[in-house]
């Protein structure tokens, strides 16, 4: 390829959903001579962020602050967060969101003017910025539209990025297939930011979109990047059965409850905070229990399920949640999506009738081990957003920090990554050529494999029925070990995979199949991390070992790719400043800490 065909940045993104824009903006802003490239496997405005609906966390009401907001944050992920890392990140919160509005992010007001705040799950005060109940979409808009105004981004919309190019033992890029014409191309670059978002498909019922497929978290693992913490898996309570769509925490935040087949407000029995009545003058501006945090509220579900209680359907059992009190003008004002999510996907008006939902995997508190700059382990290598793991979200994260967290570190990704590149010599090209001949053959085997060997979809579906049963809600060492042995066996059986499609233009089985490549390496890495994790923490919660043992486990989990291929778990002490371990409680403020204080 001639110099002239070559396709060279100083900062390349892989993923333009908002962690990844986010990025490319701060870089643009750090060094405008910079170039920069974003790698999308899709438009960018149809990137997952703009799937999320409830809002975003941050300090911006007189009776909050910022140490509530660490507090909240901190106990939330049964003291797994890295405390340095969520003081960071609460300080930087409020700036980024306010930024947002700058560039056009139309928040929901109060009928004062100023920026309207709603309660979310697992936080004492209210302070969730919402627009609506679309946040995400218009999040995404306002990052999209703002992206636009730099000459030097330039989008590679529709490629899928599948190695990272590594030489002089710093990342110079990766490799990608444009979609439209099949071509595997080197993308060259000083610097390298992942934000390709979460990995739900590796499970059978998530909320996630069928992009979400851990694809940047394999090719930085394969990189030899650590995968911190991949034992974390954060179910949502309410999500529709049959389509995993997600009916927001917004609709709690709101005045929501949740019941069984009895009509009882069930969680009264789960030590969630006392039920405050419909009609309490309070509500719902205290917490009450179905604000509880997303994993005591999954972990409910199954124990009403384990006791008879729930409805029983054609696609498993649900609760029914509520929110008919809150009558029709209310939830047209503030949950309009709820409202069209549950009369298009469910068949029902929530003015009128209770919503059917159950537990969905929906977000992985794990990812790409970086530090509190969003670097990684391999210099010139950094990540943001789902697909990374600083961590502040530890064992569980709190409602509404998500969207947060891409702009916070998305940022950070962006300046850092631009002084690192501004600094760096450019990418060894020649030095790289023997990489990229070594990719475009692995993917010319896959397309080459004779007929009548494996089928994508049979191996899918048989990792995610695997992951649900020794990964899911509840775990055992022998549920465990056995969906670890055969996700082994799935690999071994993916080296003879039989595609149908061996052309070259928008071959997407040749893009499945490189998505379950990937899903196989990283669940493997989540079974062995929750394997060795022999306590009960946050969403990890192991029958056979049913306590939280600060001892040996108030640490992060390492998983690190052997010369084998197999994962290799270690362990890193958390960070703590000065929030020492104590109880999840969920009483008022006043109560919690005083928890915290005596243990």
């Amino acid at each position: 390829m001639s110099a002239v065909d070559q396709l060279q940045h100083d900062v390349l993104v892989i993923g333009g959903g908002g962690a990844g824009l986010r990025a490319a903006i701060a870089v643009a802003q750090e060094h405008p001579d910079l170039s920069i490239g974003i790698v999308s496997k899709v438009y960018p405005m149809r990137s997952h962020t703009v799937a999320a609906e409830g809002g975003m966390a941050a300090v911006i009401k007189d009776n909050d602050s910022a140490e509530d907001h660490i507090y909240d944050t901190i106990s939330g992920s049964d003291w797994l967060a890295d405390q340095d890392a969520v003081e960071m990140f609460v300080e930087e919160a409020p700036r980024e969101l306010i930024q947002l509005e700058h560039w056009g992010c139309p928040w929901s007001r109060e009928a004062t003017g100023h920026v309207a705040v709603r309660p979310f799950g697992g936080m004492k005060l209210q302070r969730t910025w919402f627009a609506t109940d679309k946040t995400g979409f218009h999040v995404l808009h306002s990052l999209f539209q703002t992206c636009l105004q730099f000459p030097s981004i330039t989008r590679y919309d529709e490629w899928f990025a599948t190695k990272l190019l590594v030489d002089d033992g710093r990342c110079q890029g990766c490799t990608a297939i444009e979609l439209r014409t099949g071509q595997l191309r080197p993308i060259y670059a000083k610097s390298v930011i992942i934000a390709t978002g979460g990995f739900g498909r590796i499970f059978p019922f998530t909320t996630n979109g069928a992009i979400k497929t851990g694809d940047g978290l394999a090719i930085a693992y394969r990189a030899g990047v650590a995968l911190k913490d991949m034992e974390f898996v954060q179910y949502h309570p309410t999500g529709l059965p049959g389509t995993g769509i997600l009916i927001t925490e917004a609709s709690r935040g709101e005045g929501g409850v949740l019941r069984n087949n009895k009509g009882e407000r069930y969680l009264a029995d789960y030590d969630l905070g006392e039920p405050l009545p419909l009609d309490d003058p309070r509500h719902p501006q205290l917490r009450t229990m179905e604000l509880g945090p997303r994993d005591r509220l999954s972990q409910a579900f199954i124990k009403e399920q384990e006791k008879g209680n729930t409805y029983s359907g054609p696609y498993g059992d649900y609760v029914h949640l509520d929110i008919q009190h809150l009558g029709e003008h209310r939830i047209d004002t503030k949950l309009p999506f709820v409202r069209e999510l549950a009369r298009n996907y469910g068949g029902i008006d929530p003015v009128t009738e209770s919503i059917p939902v159950r537990p969905v995997v929906h977000y992985m508190m794990g990812g790409i081990d970086t530090d509190i700059e969003a670097a990684t382990s391999l210099p010139g290598l950094y990540a943001a957003g789902e697909c990374a793991c600083v961590s502040i979200n530890g064992a569980n994260r709190l409602g509404s920090n998500s969207l947060t967290e891409l702009v916070v570190f998305g940022a950070r990704a962006g300046r850092n990554a631009a002084n690192f590149a501004h600094a760096a010599d450019p990418a060894a090209i020649d030095r790289l050529e023997s990489q990229v001949d070594d990719e475009r053959a692995r993917i010319r085997r896959i397309l080459e494999q004779p007929s009548g060997g494996e089928r994508v979809a049979e191996l899918r579906r048989d990792m995610t029925t695997t992951m649900e049963e020794g990964a899911g809600i509840y775990r055992t060492q022998e549920g465990i070990e056995q969906t670890y042995a055969t996700l082994s066996d799935l690999r071994e059986r993916f080296g003879s995979v039989d595609l149908d499609d061996r052309t070259n233009v928008y071959n997407t089985d040749l893009i499945s199949a490189l998505e379950l490549d990937y899903m196989l390496e990283i669940s493997l890495a989540l079974a062995a991390s929750a394997r060795d994790r022999t306590e009960s923490r946050g969403s990890h919660q192991r029958t056979d070992h049913p306590d939280r043992d600060d001892d040996h486990f108030l640490k992060h989990s390492l998983a690190m790719r052997g010369d084998d291929g197999t994962p290799e778990v270690s362990f890193r002490d958390v960070v703590i400043t000065k929030w020492p371990p104590g109880s999840r409680t969920y009483g008022s403020s006043d109560q919690a800490k005083a928890a915290t204080t005596e243990s």
